[in-house]
């Protein structure tokens, strides 16, 4: 019988950054053989961190935006080291944050560690043993209409919790429909912002949020200036536009003055075959 081919592990290109403690560190031996080392990301004392996490063609696209194509399994090739980073980083966090649409556009996910990488279940659950963090982290979905299906596989599982963010309106939506006892519907007001969400997390402990999407919502989180890292991996396709075929960036719904540009400082590279795994951490001044 042969073997199946083993999977690549991330090779380094530049010294893993420095990080003073506080931090969230993924070790293990596991898990540093394929990233190549561990993985540790700093907590700030003033606010929750806010790390991001998507994937993108060349040319910039994060998703086809087609009922067949919506997520960014279809821009990374289903590459498995693009979800074993996206499994340690979930296994990291106190919060996995998503907008309504990107629930809506995966209907078949779980924004849990062992949910986007299955042979890493229990190097996971090790790993968040020995952090002293629940089991799961919390599922928190920002949804200003209340428009989701609560059925959905990410938001049913009794054995993660889920935080919805929502609005005056979107919490009269929902209150038509029985609410599970694992779901908390949380209501910011007249509209959901940044600082709202961040804030609703915070008093529910959390200290490390990974974004996961979408574009309109990193896009928020940028333009408050409440983004601290982003991880992005850069996949070998390119995908194009036109007029009619209109796909998604990374960001959407947000453009910034040349002035008021957000930068950031490369501060990790690796490769794993022809997927580039970039690391950003994101300036505090305008201009570099």
């Amino acid at each position: 019988m042969i073997a199946p081919p083993r999977a690549p592990s991330l090779r380094p290109l530049l010294p893993a950054p420095p990080v003073r403690p506080p931090a969230r560190t993924a070790d293990g031996a596991a898990l540093e053989e394929r990233y190549g080392g561990p993985l540790a990301i700093p907590l700030r004392s003033d606010r929750p961190t806010v790390v991001a996490n998507f994937v993108s063609t060349l040319d910039g696209v994060v998703s086809y935006a087609t009922p067949e194509a919506a997520g960014g399994g279809e821009i990374s090739g289903f590459f498995e080291p693009d979800r074993l980073v996206m499994g340690m980083l979930r296994a990291l966090a106190d919060a996995v944050l998503v907008g309504a649409g990107t629930v809506r556009a995966a209907p078949d996910d779980r924004w849990t560690p062992a949910g986007i990488h299955p042979p890493s279940a229990d190097a996971f659950a090790d790993l968040r043993s020995r952090l002293g963090l629940a089991p799961q982290p919390i599922t928190a979905v920002v949804t200003a209409r209340g428009a989701l299906d609560l059925a959905h596989p990410g938001l049913a599982d009794p054995e993660v919790p889920v935080l919805l963010l929502t609005t005056d309106a979107g919490a009269a939506s929902l209150a038509a429909r029985p609410i599970p006892p694992h779901v908390e519907v949380r209501v910011l007001g007249r509209v959901v912002t940044p600082d709202g969400v961040l804030g609703a997390l915070a008093e529910r402990g959390a200290r490390l949020v990974l974004c996961e999407g979408g574009p309109h919502l990193i896009g928020q989180l940028l333009e408050a200036r409440l983004v601290d890292e982003l991880f992005l991996t850069v996949a070998p396709q390119i995908a194009g536009r036109a007029p009619a075929v209109p796909r998604l960036g990374l960001v959407e719904g947000t453009a910034f003055d040349v002035n008021r540009a957000p930068w950031a400082q490369l501060v990790d590279l690796r490769v794993a075959d022809d997927h580039l795994f970039t690391r950003y951490r994101l300036k505090g001044d305008l201009l570099p």
